[in-house]
């Protein structure tokens, strides 16, 4: 997380947010640091709702699907990292109508209902791309049709002092009687970080050591050079085990981790694996924790599996504030 300055979040002070697909509390933590209030959460995972409940205070909903509208609270602002999912009339633009029998028309039949000032969302970068654009064009007519400006961008938390190379599509929605005709996603900071800078003592990570006798060096691991300026901001890898697949490669922690995973196998699975300190191992999940955005107060569950699909799940925190200085920024000045 980036400490925000109090002109950074004057005019998101005190503002009321729902967060669905809530996860473990990314966007929660994001809005919290702009003293935002939450006044309803929807998680439909127990694992997930648990975490949410220890660091928050605040157990989320279950399944949104089955929440009636008008039990939720009115909200300023609606946020979330809604599931991508196929919508069931692909490509007729028919906005609303096209998203019945996905996630996406719960958060569409909810701002019908409450009107927030914003909407804010997070998902996988390729969504842009997904049915050929016509998922993205779905959603566009929706929110013209809900009454919204609607913005987006694929950013990187790799620019935005997070060691993670994590691309994800972002979207904000103004209410248009907020006469926000134009909106700037934020301009990365010229400013650099390693993995290395965030890994935790030897002594914590033993148990996250990977012994195996097919390990073949691609490039030398010990470096004389600058590898880091070499390759700024990036993932560097440096070798593999096995057969080099997914899950299976080595980076060096100068550069920057792979995106984390929910899912995935191989002997790296969900983190990749790193050359630190002359061993071989994934990060911790403290590590990914780091590599996120979280901060080091954030209460991690107790499994390691389930804490490495949590933050795999997560949104890069470091991100949503940064957006949200530049929210802070229209809702002052009307429009930039």
């Amino acid at each position: 997380m980036i400490e925000v300055s109090g002109e950074d979040k004057t005019h998101i002070q005190g503002l009321k947010f729902i967060d669905l697909f809530a996860g473990i509390g990314g966007f929660h933590l994001a809005l919290s640091s702009f003293d935002a209030k939450c006044l309803f959460a929807s998680e439909w995972d127990k694992a997930a709702q648990d975490v949410y409940e220890n660091n928050f205070g605040l157990r989320p909903f279950g399944d949104i699907t089955k929440i009636d509208t008008e039990f939720i609270p009115s909200h300023d602002i609606l946020c979330g990292g809604f599931p991508c999912q196929a919508f069931s009339i692909s490509g007729k633009q028919k906005g609303f109508n096209d998203t019945r029998g996905t996630l996406f028309f719960d958060i569409a039949r909810i701002i019908e209902f409450h009107k927030p000032k914003l909407v804010f969302l997070e998902n996988v970068f390729n969504f842009e791309k997904h049915d050929n654009g016509n998922t993205l064009k779905t959603v566009m007519v929706t929110f013209e049709q809900l009454g919204y400006d609607l913005f987006y961008k694929v950013l990187n938390a790799s620019n935005f002092n997070l060691p993670q190379n994590r691309e994800r599509i972002y979207f904000v929605a103004f209410r248009k009687d907020l006469g926000v005709k134009s909106f700037s996603f934020p301009i990365p900071p010229q400013s650099s970080i390693r993995l290395s800078d965030i890994i935790l003592p030897d002594r914590d990570t033993e148990a996250f050591c990977v012994k195996r006798n097919d390990v073949v060096f691609t490039k030398d691991p010990v470096v004389s050079q600058d590898i880091f300026g070499v390759h700024p901001n990036k993932p560097v890898r440096i070798g593999h085990v096995n057969k080099g697949g997914q899950g299976e490669r080595i980076y060096h922690p100068n550069g920057h981790s792979i995106a984390l995973s929910a899912y995935g196998g191989g002997a790296g699975a969900k983190t990749g694996l790193y050359l630190i300190g002359g061993k071989i191992r994934k990060l911790a999940p403290r590590e990914c924790a780091r590599v996120q955005g979280f901060p080091d107060y954030f209460i991690i569950h107790e499994n390691k599996n389930q804490a490495y699909k949590q933050f795999g799940n997560s949104v890069a925190i470091n991100v949503l504030q940064y957006i949200l200085i530049e929210i802070n920024k229209v809702l002052k000045y009307g429009q930039n």
